[in-house]
């Protein structure tokens, strides 16, 4: 029987921190399913969606991990998850995608995520950059978000309040189908 789990890493980064993640997946004789990864300061973070088979794996997914721990002073978490689980959205969603970009200002995420969740949305992948403004320096927030929306949830609420938000922030919004 497959088995699946979530495995979450995060480092000091450097060269060969991706292989020797990937490595280690491998060797275990697991497949790497569904990951995302990306550099946080001087930090290096991954989520990785792994399967396998075999009555220790997860045993020696976590001997495994322990040594990469020691030896190359990561922090590594296991999570198995449940046969036949898959994501809140319903069967009947709609895909949308909401960008953010504006001078960064507190709650851009904690409100606009607090409209999608109010409207019945659930969200799918979150990104988000800080970077200064090209002629001023001024620190600009950049976000994307995807989400889905159940059939019967009213959009242009959802508009409206997204509306509101954009206008108390003084940032811009837009959310399209995805």
């Amino acid at each position: 029987m497959r088995k699946h789990f979530i495995l979450t890493a995060i480092g000091r980064d450097r060269p060969g921190i991706v292989a020797d993640l990937a490595e280690m997946v491998f060797e275990l004789g697991c497949n790497l399913e569904d990951s995302s990864m990306m550099n946080l300061g001087s930090e290096f973070a991954t989520m990785m969606l792994i399967s396998g088979q075999g009555e220790e794996l997860g045993q020696r997914l976590h001997m495994s991990c322990k040594h990469l721990e020691y030896e190359k002073g990561m922090t590594i978490f296991i999570k198995p998850i449940e046969e036949g689980a898959g994501p809140a959205s319903p069967p009947s969603g709609r895909p949308f995608r909401l960008h953010t970009m504006g001078e960064d200002k507190a709650g851009i995420v904690a409100r606009t995520a607090r409209a999608v969740s109010a409207a019945g949305g659930n969200i799918l992948q979150l990104t988000s950059h800080l970077r200064p403004a090209a002629s001023s320096g001024t620190p600009l927030y950049e976000m994307e978000m995807r989400f889905d929306l159940p059939a019967t949830a009213d959009v242009e609420a959802l508009r409206r309040q997204l509306a509101a938000i954009e206008n108390s922030l003084h940032i811009d919004i837009t959310l399209a189908p995805a």
